[in-house]
């Protein structure tokens, strides 16, 4: 798309007349005037032409553009003020009973809300509006100097200026903390009541989710979150200096693996127990911060069991090792008593479980992981959490090149990077050893009926504003993009990092709709198969770590039951029952079931028998769908199967050429009387004309098969067994009349007597008895 069209589309209509004027900056470069010739521009392009553009570029569209977004920011602040002034006098109370009464309360604290709504979608605008903005001026920069850049460049002092301007720089973070503020405020008045712990509070039971969301969306959907969730503070400092704003905290994760990358391949591959180990910490290390060591192993069963010990930084080379066991912290438990034995010899169970877990798998820090992460939830209420990662800077960790290592041996992280304190985007860093992710990490954890009831939550996850990436891991993402020589299983979504993924919100939402849709009529087939006794649902997957696939919205199951409840009063009257059915010559419904258990069975055992389907009887106003749900929609298939499809035909054909070169030469050099040769040569063409034929035949089979979204096999050995057997035989029969001529030769070939040698030689003495006049005897 052209940036004209979509400099129109993201027009916020009440601020139409303050966006760059593109189209003014386009006439004055005359664009359409520049046929390609350079002697041609330099004769139409003068200088009262580049004074009038520049003019207009950097004085009057640039200072226009940020003397609004100054302007709309500033007011922005204003109105915010002016919210926290009018819910002051709310937080005053005289003795036990609130300052402002009660309905006086609920009437300001509603106008208050719809204000923050419209503060919060106008700072969402602004943000859009410095981007497009922004990248207006360098569109208009670069075009200029391509067509006029032989003695002009614009684009230096367009840079200069942009970096004395805050039109495209400012942090919208701090504003967006204090409507955070507000909101939890508002929503707290205007509550009937405060959330109370569900059943199995503080249980780890979650559903997770995980999007990819880009920067472009991203103030969006902290605004969006924030009108439901506050902002979690993190302030490691005292409580003395609470009242300050803190920034989002700085996270870093180092990931262990062999040099075998055991752990990374396990974790790829989703194998049974796999495990994942990392040291965790918050801020600089030279702050010395506490730093957990922890352990992950997801069970068979989709759990994962944890196991956690904080350490000092003084104490991890030595915990790693196997020479610190926390001894002090043990004895001291145990000299409390009253219940601390416990937690000792838990402690004790943890610390001998990660050390042998190092030892028994030869660990050792291989990747860092550093984000900035910003936290929603609301304080006591722990069902619906959500986290926002941005920043993602993956760092090489390893020592495997003994020549340039990343780390020295004899530490446990790379001291370069934090002895010198260093932040994203870490420049000092070499190439190729840190991948910066180009987007933010979305993860929405959802406990209890949090997972069935939030639908500002699932609007959310099917908006445009997020991707989703489900089982996405920074540690599989860190090696699969800088160990890549030293593995060779890599991640499913790397193929999606090349492709925008930024939506239309139209298209999206259709996407959602027809996604609604299907699951209803997959629903109401289900039901169909089993006899739609009650409306079919979908059984509640156990795992706490879930894709957002698998859990459909409360919408798509309403529309599925009210399908069900139209279609199924009318079937019911004429529905026969079991012991009908037997009448009918239909057998009952546990007697259906032995058959295709059985087909299933043989199916697992022998890939190629089908088995012979029964007719089912449809009930009324049931029909059979002309095609299945799985082949609607455009055809979508990986690269791969097209390039192995071709590959194979290449084959075919190099296979074709190689016998008719060898048919050819065979032909050419066997002589008048070699009929055996001449008869090869003939066979191995029309092997050469049955391989081409055969390769062009399968190439088209398949990709007719592919196009029609087949389960077929796409493999067929009749043609290479024919050329195979083919060959041989024609190898065999060469041989054999070769051998059989060399026999008859021999056979042939008998001793020459005395008397026909001295015949032999009187003829040549004599010339005349040839019979040959003309002729000179031979010397």
């Amino acid at each position: 798309m052209r940036y004209g069209k979509t400099l129109r589309n993201s027009i916020y209509p009440p601020w139409s007349k303050s966006y760059i004027d593109y189209n003014k900056l386009k006439r004055l470069l005359r664009e359409r005037d520049v046929i390609g010739d350079d002697s041609d521009t330099d004769a139409t392009w003068t200088e009262q032409d580049e004074e009038a553009f520049v003019q207009e570029l950097l004085n009057v569209q640039l200072d226009k553009v940020n003397a609004f977004q100054v302007q709309t920011s500033q007011q922005l602040r204003e109105r915010t003020s002016a919210c926290e002034d009018k819910l002051r006098p709310l937080a005053q109370t005289e003795g036990d009973t609130p300052a402002v009464a009660e309905e006086d309360r609920i009437r300001i604290a509603s106008e208050v809300l719809a204000e923050l709504d419209s503060i919060t979608k106008e700072v969402s605008e602004l943000e859009k509006y410095s981007r497009i903005n922004f990248t207006g001026f360098l569109k208009a920069a670069k075009k200029h100097d391509r067509k006029r850049g032989a003695r002009y460049r614009v684009k230096p002092l367009l840079q200069v200026r942009l970096s004395q301007l805050p039109f495209n720089s400012e942090d919208y973070s701090p504003l967006v903390r204090r409507l955070s503020v507000v909101y939890s405020f508002v929503r707290e008045i205007l509550s009937t009541k405060s959330p109370e712990p569900e059943p199995g509070f503080g249980q780890d039971n979650y559903s997770s989710y995980k999007f990819w969301v880009h920067p472009d969306n991203m103030l969006e959907v902290k605004t969006l979150i924030l009108r439901k969730l506050p902002v979690l503070i993190y302030n490691p400092k005292s409580s003395k200096e609470l009242e300050t704003h803190a920034n989002d905290p700085t996270i870093t994760s180092l990931y262990f693996d062999n040099p075998q990358f055991d752990l990374y391949t396990q974790k790829v591959a989703r194998s049974p127990e796999a495990g994942s180990l990392r040291l965790r910490w918050t801020g600089n290390l030279i702050e010395k911060p506490p730093i957990y060591l922890e352990k992950k192993i997801v069970t068979s069963d989709n759990f994962s069991n944890e196991v956690k010990v904080q350490l000092k930084q003084k104490h991890v080379k030595e915990f790693l090792d196997g020479e610190y066991h926390l001894e002090k912290q043990v004895h001291r438990m145990e000299d409390m008593g009253n219940g601390e034995m416990e937690h000792a010899e838990s402690l004790k169970r943890d610390v001998e479980a990660l050390q042998s877990f190092i030892k028994e798998n030869n660990l050792q820090p291989m990747l860092r992981a550093n984000y900035t992460r910003t936290a929603f939830q609301i304080p006591g209420d722990d069902r619906i959490r959500i986290s926002l990662d941005t920043n993602l800077a993956l760092i090489r960790e390893d020592s495997l090149d003994k020549e340039r290592p990343c780390r020295d041996e004899n530490e446990w992280h790379r001291t370069d990077i934090d002895n010198a304190a260093m932040e994203y985007p870490f420049p000092a860093i070499r190439n190729g050893e840190i991948v910066r992710f180009p987007y933010g990490l979305l993860e929405i954890k959802l406990r209890g009926s949090a997972a069935h009831n939030s639908e500002w939550v699932k609007d959310l996850m099917v908006s445009h504003l997020v991707k989703e990436a489900p089982r996405f891991s920074k540690f599989v993402h860190g090696v699969a993009q800088l160990f890549e020589d030293h593995v060779n299983s890599f991640p499913f979504w790397l193929s999606e990092l090349d492709n925008d993924i930024r939506r239309d919100p139209e298209t999206a939402f259709h996407e959602e709709q027809e996604r609604q849709a299907k699951n209803a009529e997959e629903d109401l087939a289900v039901g169909s198969f089993l006899g739609a006794r009650s409306p079919p649902t979908r059984p509640l997957v156990g795992s706490p770590i879930t894709r957002f696939a698998d859990a459909e919205s409360p919408r798509a199951q309403r529309t599925s039951q009210a399908t069900l409840s139209q279609l199924t009063p009318a079937a019911a009257p004429d529905r026969p029952r079991d012991g009908e059915r037997e009448q009918q010559g239909e057998p009952a419904l546990l007697q259906r079931q032995e058959e295709p258990v059985t087909q299933s069975r043989l199916a697992a055992l022998f890939p190629s028998f089908t088995g012979r389907r029964r007719s089912v009887v449809l009930p009324p106003g049931v029909k059979e769908p002309g095609w299945w749900i799985k082949d609607t929609g455009p055809v979508r298939v990986e690269t791969k199967v097209w390039l192995a499809n071709q590959r194979t035909f290449i084959k075919w054909l190099h296979v074709s050429i190689l016998l008719s070169s060898l048919s050819l030469g065979l032909y050419n050099a066997a002589g008048k009387h070699n009929d055996i040769a001449r008869a090869l040569s003939i066979v191995y063409t029309a092997f050469a004309i049955f391989a081409a034929t055969w390769g062009w035949y399968m190439y088209e089979k398949r990709a007719r098969l592919i196009r029609a979204r087949s389960g077929r096999d796409l493999d067929n050995t009749f043609g290479p067994i024919i050329v195979c057997i083919g060959l041989a035989v024609a190898l065999i029969l060469n041989f054999a009349f070769k051998y059989a001529s060399t026999v008859e030769k021999l056979r042939r070939t008998r001793p020459v007597d005395m008397t026909t040698v001295e015949g032999s030689f009187s003829m040549a003495a004599n010339p005349e008895i040839w019979d040959l006049p003309d002729q000179q005897p031979l010397n």
